[in-house]
């Protein structure tokens, strides 16, 4: 098993119970060289870039962040990811600490469905990567707008003039797309969406495109410098000029799921708290005590 770690949360407490379960059942645990320092000594310390190559499976202890980080890494070898809750809102990440013993004997025994997600393949001038969420052109405060052409599969559809530029898969259209007015895409559905953010002039509406076709972003001369976003990381900063190629790939992350329509009524209900213009106190107030100490971990904190 081949633990991914949140960078900063404290993971000792579910760390220390997949250790246990490790002892119990034989399974040895994996975790990049960078985070030796947070695990107990029996975790095995490897690079970075060994732990999706030699682990059955992943378990990624965070929040949606951790859990597209675990994708990225076995992209080329997809391995199923477990996803146990320690962020904030969590689209992705299905089981709670408490109920993890639980979910490692399912996962031992293969009781679970897998759930496969897309991911976009990216060339950034010259540069491959690959994101599960979406990809994003995105302004520097106070240097202009983004300035880009879309062309598809060749030919040109028109210019953006925005303050961002994001394209998403259906994972991610619940993300950057949706804040940005984007559609909601389900998570069954083949689809590219491209989504401006607060657009002066151009195209001003969400683009759906189907998963075959090729899309390409082009800054134009007088657009302003960009910071590129990956999945929310930045991974270009300040940049002028260039393209980025965009590709869909299907089965390119493996999600556990245990119980999928538990899964998506709780997603479900997170949505719909996404719009209402209440704090999360106020909206716990509102519930029966029974009813507040189950969603507390649901809910994002107060700032």
């Amino acid at each position: 098993m081949g633990l991914v770690l949140h960078p900063t949360r404290d993971v000792t407490e579910v760390v220390e119970i997949i250790e246990r379960w490790a002892a119990r059942n034989h399974k040895s645990l994996m975790v990049r060289e960078e985070d030796h320092h947070r695990v107990p000594g029996s975790v095995e310390p490897v690079p970075e870039r060994e732990v999706a190559a030699r682990a059955d499976a992943l378990i990624s202890i965070g929040g949606d962040g951790t859990m597209l980080g675990a994708l990225r890494s076995a992209v080329r070898d997809p391995k199923p990811v477990l996803g146990v809750h320690l962020g904030r809102l969590g689209f992705l990440v299905e089981v709670e600490p408490p109920d993890l013993p639980n979910a490692l004997g399912r996962l031992l025994s293969k009781d679970f469905t897998i759930e496969s997600h897309a991911c976009l393949a990216c060339d950034v001038c010259g540069d491959d990567i690959v994101a599960f969420n979406d990809i994003a052109l995105v302004r520097h405060p106070g240097s202009g707008f983004v300035t880009a052409t879309l062309a598809v599969d060749g030919q040109q559809y028109g210019y953006y003039r925005c303050d961002a530029l994001v394209v998403s898969t259906p994972t991610g259209s619940t993300a950057y797309s949706y804040a940005a007015g984007g559609p909601l895409i389900s998570p069954a559905a083949d689809a590219v969406v491209v989504t401006p953010s607060a657009p002066m002039a151009g195209i001003s509406r969400s683009v759906v495109l189907s998963p075959g076709e090729r899309i390409r972003l082009e800054l134009e001369p007088n657009s302003a410098a960009v910071a590129v976003e990956m999945d929310g990381i930045v991974f270009r900063d300040a940049a002028t000029e260039g393209a980025v190629d965009i590709s869909y790939r299907r089965d390119a992350g493996l999600v556990v799921r245990f119980d999928p329509l538990r899964y998506q009524e709780r997603n479900q209900l997170k949505m719909s708290l996404l719009d209402l213009p209440f704090l999360p106190e106020q909206l716990r107030e509102l519930l029966p005590e029974e009813a507040r100490r189950r969603t507390h971990r649901d809910l994002p904190p107060p700032c």
